[in-house]
């Protein structure tokens, strides 16, 4: 039975036939899924020759389906999946050191655009450091490490903003894979006494995916700290980033001003990237001219104009938003208004009719304003200036299946003004959230809006403490406020509440 007309939108499982040897029928592109209760094989139009060449030699009959490209492609990265799940396994299970000869096989392999899953490379170290990429990926990490110590290596993921050990490594091979992630990043591999910057983009199921990596060379050798960026495509709309809808709908009517600053402001690792993105995502339009500055350019747009700061060369913050302004933009993203000429430049843009969205390492709202002051930005220009102030968190969200009462948090209710009687859920780990407790992250924040009465206050004093009282008197909801929310709605931990921001005056 072969039916020619191909199938649209099946969403297919992979099946491994006992009698045939997987990897062989991939290599063929000839798959296997069961489909309407019997174990069916599966082609596409591109691969249909090859296909039905290895389909006419199989040991015995399976009815064949042709797949629409999409739906082929799916099934496909399917099964390059298992196959790289099965190799990490046989990985782990087999602890021989590769040979210290490969190094110098290393430098033969050039970066190429190819699938990583596709890879037919038997280097191990070549296999190990797609593994990893592989394995960062389906666990959703933002950050990979690789560590040295004197006895042995270890990589470690970032997973929802927390560091966990992924894998131990022996001594000798840290320093291949380094090399190799050299290699793959155009950097010197010769080079081992200072540090290196690189990005390299690689290709996992289909996605493409842009890596930013910084090399170090510490006592015991060179640790590495790669970076996976996510595309401008994959960039959230507003309404995707967690908050809540009044801060949405704020946001959303300060975007339409034509002209003013827009600050989005939290410790490192908070979101504020991906928010001035989603920013721009939301302001983009073909007759508007956007333009970034941007220490390093993350996210990759192809309708924004970015520029990458490179201080070696003189291009620093200030230096490039003075030459921005003679290219006629409508819209700026400034990275980090982080001295005080950048602050003198980005006001001064603001009061000449141009929308600038910019990020600053404060805490909260009230005291972003404390923090321009210091810049010396003059009072009046900051209240003539600013649009608005976004404090921002990413709060870890507790994994559904495995959360349980904690007992304990009784002890605290006193401390954090949380009623002795209230369920409050701890962190436990299934197999759901990798072990972990917790299940993705959720943008909290307080909004900060130049309305009258700040104005007013600014006439006066721009003390952060008088600032927050006069706003909590106005209803201004802040992240404190939002964390023990989210508390009580059982969403989140006691801990990582605490560790957020709960009980911070």
């Amino acid at each position: 039975m072969f039916d020619l007309e191909p199938i649209h939108n099946l969403k297919l499982e992979v099946y491994e036939p006992q009698e045939l040897t997987t990897d062989i029928s991939v290599k063929n592109y000839l798959l296997f899924s069961e489909y309407e209760g019997e174990v069916c094989a599966f082609v596409c139009e591109t691969h249909f020759a090859q296909a039905s060449n290895y389909y006419t030699k199989l040991p015995q009959e399976y009815p064949l389906y042709m797949l629409t490209e999409e739906s082929y492609e799916r099934l496909y990265n399917r099964f390059l999946e298992l196959r790289t799940d099965k190799a990490i396994e046989t990985m782990r299970e087999d602890s021989d050191a590769p040979s210290e000869e490969e190094d110098i096989s290393l430098t033969d392999f050039l970066r190429t655009s190819s699938d990583i899953l596709t890879s037919e490379e038997s280097a191990p170290i070549i296999k190990f450091v797609n593994a990893l990429f592989y394995q960062a990926v389906k666990k959703r990490a933002s950050d990979i490490h690789i560590e040295v110590q004197e006895k042995k290596g270890e990589v470690r993921f970032r997973i929802d903003g927390m560091l966990t050990k992924n894998a131990d490594l022996d001594k000798k091979v840290v320093a291949l894979i380094v090399s190799r992630i050299k290699v793959i990043s155009n950097l010197d591999i010769s080079e081992k006494r200072i540090p290196q910057d690189g990005r390299t983009q690689i290709k996992i199921a289909g996605e493409v995916l842009d890596i930013r990596v910084s090399i170090l060379p510490t006592f015991y050798g060179e640790r590495v700290v790669m970076r996976l960026l996510m595309q401008s495509s994959q960039i959230p709309q507003i309404n995707e980033l967690g908050f809540n809808d009044t801060v949405i709908g704020d946001v959303k009517r300060l975007l339409r001003s034509s002209h003013g600053i827009i600050l989005v402001t939290g410790p490192t690792g908070s979101g504020k990237t991906t928010s001035l993105h989603s920013f721009l995502r939301e302001v983009e339009e073909p007759h508007k001219n956007l333009i970034t500055v941007e220490d390093p350019v993350e996210y990759k747009s192809d309708n924004i104009a970015q520029i990458q700061v490179n201080e070696k060369v003189g291009l620093t913050f200030a230096s490039a938003l003075r030459s921005i302004l003679r290219q006629d933009p409508d819209v700026i993203m400034i990275g980090e208004i982080r001295d005080e000429e950048t602050a003198a430049i980005a006001v001064r843009a603001a009061l000449t009719g141009h929308l600038v969205f910019s990020t600053l390492h404060t805490n909260s709202a009230a005291a972003t304003i404390s923090r321009l002051a210091d810049m010396h930005v003059e009072p009046f220009l900051i209240s003539s200036s600013l649009l608005g102030i976004l404090a921002q968190r990413l709060v870890r969200v507790l994994c559904e299946e495995c959360k349980e009462e904690d007992e304990l948090a009784e002890n605290f209710a006193d401390d954090y003004g949380i009623a002795r009687d209230a369920k409050i859920y701890k962190a436990c780990g299934c197999k759901v959230c990798g072990y972990s407790g917790f299940s993705g992250r959720r943008s909290i924040g307080e909004l900060l809006v130049m309305n009258d009465t700040v104005k007013e206050l600014l006439k006066t004093t721009t003390d952060e403490h008088t600032i927050k009282t006069a706003l909590e008197a106005q209803g201004l909801k802040t992240i404190a406020m939002q964390l023990k929310e989210m508390l009580l709605k059982g969403e989140t931990s006691l801990d990582e509440a605490i560790r957020i921001g709960l009980g911070h005056a």
